[in-house]
């Protein structure tokens, strides 16, 4: 009986050996883990960041330049074209 339970005894503490192992290496991982993300996705997520950025602001050159004068003439041509319909239908 003493021989079963020495023998458990020193199952045991193998067993708590690996898990110690483990844990270590588990550790070990996470930290390369946080590295990469630091050190990987940071300079990826910044660069896709600076291109919002400038798509953002190409949109609005765009939208000053070309878009709103285009709206207005186009407003101001379909006004007159309506007001001339007018004209002409009481003649």
């Amino acid at each position: 009986m003493a021989f079963v339970r020495d023998l458990a005894i020193i199952l045991l503490a193998l067993e708590s050996l690996v898990i110690g192992v483990v844990l270590i290496i588990l550790v070990w991982e996470i930290r390369n883990l946080a590295k990469l993300l630091r050190e990987e996705i940071k300079p990826i997520l910044d660069s896709a960041d600076e291109t919002a950025r400038t798509v953002r602001g190409t949109t609005v050159f765009v939208s000053d330049t070309f878009v709103n004068p285009l709206v207005r003439a186009s407003s101001f041509a379909s006004g007159v074209t309506q007001a001339l319909r007018i004209l002409i239908r009481r003649r």
